[in-house]
């Protein structure tokens, strides 16, 4: 894979014609992963997102529209999550571009530490059972990846409330927070596939995923996950009380899942999701930097 940010970083200014993802590469307004960050704008820039996705992303809301009606009267029409995955990691690994398979990875693998942080800095939620992914090439997604992503988040935060009732204990702030659980160098991924067919980018591949997705799964297992992707405000919620900085939840904008969001837009929401893991871990990964510098013998 490329080094994005050498790329945007050797970017000469034109004040005429300024690039709207060169200027926000240089922005450092909220955390972020320098790597992550190049990659994410450099796939955003592509032709397919500027010409392709307009396109793609109607008709795949309009097959979730239809589905949607069809899976009113026979809900459990397809429950086949094994060949749900296996369709993912088919295109992924021939159809998506290296950028956006590296950051799909990452979101599962960043979200895990970020759980772990959570567990370990909450007072009597030390025995929740956990289920870390961490995957490192694209061919674990088919151990039913993305399924088990949406089910680790409802589980956690169903575990670790149940224990904090049980023992009287709720999330507060830590004054010298667990940071063993974040990673703060880059993740050792295989070489991803980058044939002639790995173009589309990531925010077109998701709208596609979107309707497979629906399609595989029951009618409640689908809408389970689309919510899944507002719980981030809730994990966001834990771990800035644990940090005792909510003015940094200004980034994670899904929504309160009380209120849960049309089906169709999971695709525009699943990006949100990711964007709102890196810049949660990244916040993590700056606290952990800044911890260790005041205290190097820890």
């Amino acid at each position: 894979m490329k080094n994005y940010s050498e790329y945007f970083e050797s970017l000469e200014n034109n004040p005429r014609d300024p690039s709207h993802w060169h200027a926000l590469y240089l922005d450092h307004s909220i955390p972020f992963n320098k790597d992550a960050k190049a990659a994410f704008l450099y796939d955003a820039n592509s032709k397919t997102r500027q010409f392709l996705n307009p396109v793609v992303r109607v008709l795949a809301r309009l097959s979730i529209h239809v589905m949607q009606v069809l899976k009113i009267f026979i809900p459990n029409l397809v429950n086949a999550p094994g060949a749900l995955h296996w369709s993912l990691y088919m295109g992924m690994k021939y159809f998506i571009t290296p950028e956006a398979n590296f950051l799909i990875l990452r979101h599962f693998y960043l979200g895990s530490e970020v759980l772990r942080f959570i567990k370990d800095n909450v007072d009597g939620a030390g025995e929740i059972p956990m289920n870390p992914l961490k995957p490192v090439s694209v061919k674990e997604v088919k151990d039913n990846l993305f399924l088990e992503h949406d089910l680790n988040l409802y589980n956690f935060i169903i575990n670790l409330n149940k224990a904090l009732k049980e023992k009287g204990q709720t999330v507060k702030k830590k004054e010298n927070p667990d940071f063993s659980a974040i990673s703060t160098g880059p993740i050792p991924f295989e070489n991803f596939r980058n044939g002639w067919t790995n173009f589309l980018d990531l925010g077109t591949a998701i709208e596609i995923f979107t309707p497979v997705y629906q399609f595989f799964l029951t009618d409640n297992d689908f809408w389970r996950a689309t919510n899944s992707l507002q719980l981030d405000e809730v994990i966001g919620l834990y771990a800035a009380t644990i940090m005792d900085c909510p003015e940094k939840l200004v980034a994670l904008n899904n929504k309160h899942p009380m209120i849960p969001l049309p089906t169709a837009g999971a695709a525009f929401r699943l990006l949100l999701h990711g964007f709102s893991t890196e810049v949660l871990h990244a916040l993590l990964v700056e606290a952990k930097l800044k911890q260790q510098a005041q205290n190097p013998i820890s």
